[in-house]
């Protein structure tokens, strides 16, 4: 049955692609044959088979078949998931404009997007949304899709929410306009001290660019000289936006990336002009979980020796997908060709031995020990790269590996802390917290800065989060809790900041323990020991 699927699925492909302007098969006596004999096999399943066939879930478990035996990134998308997928790359969505988190079964308002629809009424952090359109919308039946089904929409179209606000029990009814609400991609930009500008890309999406350069700009207004660009988990996202955010970091007409494939012409992508920090010291920070996109920029700043890599050897992504649209408005994203740094490396990593061992890269990796020491990753000779100006050694094959590498850090890891995160008590706890003492932080700190400077995690709210945490089924041990409790007492006060502030005043907090940030800025703040590395 599973061969009929894989038939009558690339009958139906082959035959759209060669219906379609997009592409132009080869016209050769094989393929001929080969849409002869799927055009026999789709009329006999068609007329002759013992069943009526569900044609559509067929179609559906077929291509989704098909498209794994030819590579790992070629994909799939249904009619329904469409949009759903774009949405993080295209850079907004359409809704109320409110961040939010499912707590204790109730839609729990974290923050509202400012100036959004939410905002422009009056809802506010910390409020509960108990009842949409008038029907109730807390219970176990809420969950995010149900929360994105009631609450996003088209622009212009009304949604009534029954808010709960506080200790009151008495409802508050606000009429939202739903409008589009952007998805920023950068997740923070400040200053780590009076040099050092930080900004953290959680994506390439089509905003991305325009990002970067108000971040850029608002860094420079501070006498930032050096950057950091946090690229760690970053899983790529448009090529043009990797072409453009390398621009600017390097002079023009130079080589950012090209493409190349079986049926895809050579393509180059150089520097169109100067970008707007070429000249300023540069550190990339990349780590397993950096892929595609992420490699591009990688890959453009280590090969022009333009700046430093550091953290782990880069998740390995060197295909490029081209999205084909089928007829009832689904998608397929076809790997149409590989991409290569400036110097010629094809990160790609390979995928020989099928799909499921592609995913257990990093399981792999984990128990080679190449999370934790450097010296157990080994490249042939046959994939050296001499970078272009000073020469220096690199490596194609599986990923951009840095410059300076940087193990896992296991200094506070026990079992008591990933037992806390996975029983999500970290969220839990701070929702909670800032909930009841939101009046309190705003009295007590006038803003993040004092907040940052004066906040502590208290024995109390330590006691209290045990509590917590042992309701929830967490095994409490003591000896776990002293070797952790430095990052425990971390995370709890960056997590009250990201609820009472935003997302870039987590990173605020966390940058304190991180010790690949605390590398970065001691390079960059040494001219000496930068030069060196890049051989300058």
């Amino acid at each position: 049955m599973r061969y009929l699927k894989l038939l009558f699925v690339s009958f139906l492909m082959i035959l759209h692609i060669s219906l379609n302007a997009q592409s132009q098969p080869r016209d050769s006596k094989d393929m001929q044959q080969s849409l002869q004999k799927l055009s026999t096999m789709y009329y006999l399943i068609n007329n002759f088979y013992v069943d009526t066939a569900n044609l559509e879930s067929l179609t559906e478990e077929a291509i989704v078949a098909i498209l794994k035996e030819l590579d790992p990134h070629s994909a799939y998308i249904s009619k329904e998931d469409v949009e759903k997928a774009n949405e993080p790359l295209v850079g907004s969505f359409e809704g109320i404009g409110v961040t939010f988190q499912i707590f204790q079964d109730t839609i729990l308002v974290i923050s509202p997007v400012p100036g959004g629809p939410s905002d422009r009424v009056g809802i506010m952090a910390g409020d509960k949304i108990v009842t949409i359109d008038g029907e109730d919308a807390f219970g176990k039946k809420v969950n995010n899709d149900y929360v994105a089904k009631h609450l996003r929409g088209e622009k212009g179209t009304k949604v009534t929410l029954g808010i709960k606000r506080g200790k009151s029990d008495e409802l508050i009814d606000y009429e939202v306009i739903r409008d589009k609400i952007p998805l920023n991609s950068i997740e923070a930009a400040f200053m780590l001290d009076k040099n050092v500008g930080y900004i953290k890309l959680d994506r390439f999406a089509q905003t991305s660019n325009t990002e970067f350069e108000e971040s850029l700009a608002k860094l420079k207004t501070q006498k930032m000289k050096s950057l950091i660009l946090d690229l760690r988990g970053n899983t790529g996202g448009y090529l043009n936006i990797a072409a453009e955010l390398s621009n600017q970091f390097l002079k023009k007409d130079m080589t950012i990336v090209y493409t190349e494939g079986d049926k895809s012409p050579k393509q180059i992508f150089n520097t169109d002009k100067n970008g707007k920090f070429t000249d300023g010291k540069l550190i990339i920070l990349i780590d397993e979980g950096s892929a595609s996109a992420s490699e591009i920029v990688s890959g453009a700043v280590q090969d022009w020796d333009r700046g430093i890599l550091i953290g782990r050897r880069s998740f390995g992504k060197g295909l490029v997908q081209r999205p084909f649209n089928l007829p009832d408005g689904s998608q397929v994203r076809l790997t149409t060709a590989r991409y290569y740094t400036p110097t010629g490396r094809c990160i790609q990593r390979s995928y020989e031995k099928g799909s499921e061992d592609y995913y257990n890269e990093m399981t792999k990796r984990m128990k080679h020990g190449e999370f934790y020491h450097s010296d157990s990753i080994q490249f042939p000779d046959s994939l050296k790269y001499s970078t272009l100006l000073s020469g220096r050694t690199v490596y194609g094959g599986g990923g951009i590996m840095p410059d300076i590498f940087m193990p896992v850090d296991t200094t506070f890891a026990t079992k008591l802390y990933t037992d806390l995160i996975r029983k999500g008590i970290f969220n839990r706890f701070t929702v909670d917290y800032v909930m009841k003492n939101r009046e309190l932080i705003s009295n007590k700190y006038s803003d993040f800065e004092n907040f940052y400077e004066q906040f502590e995690v208290t024995d109390e709210m330590i006691s209290d989060f045990r509590s917590l945490a042992e309701e929830e089924g967490v095994e409490w041990n003591d000896e776990q809790f002293q070797r952790s409790e430095p990052m425990i007492q971390l995370q709890l006060k960056a997590l009250i900041a990201r609820n009472e502030w935003s997302q870039s005043e987590y990173y605020r907090v966390v940058m304190n323990e991180d010790k690949v940030i605390k590398k970065a800025v001691e390079i960059l703040n040494d001219s000496n020991q930068y030069r060196k590395i890049l051989k300058r």
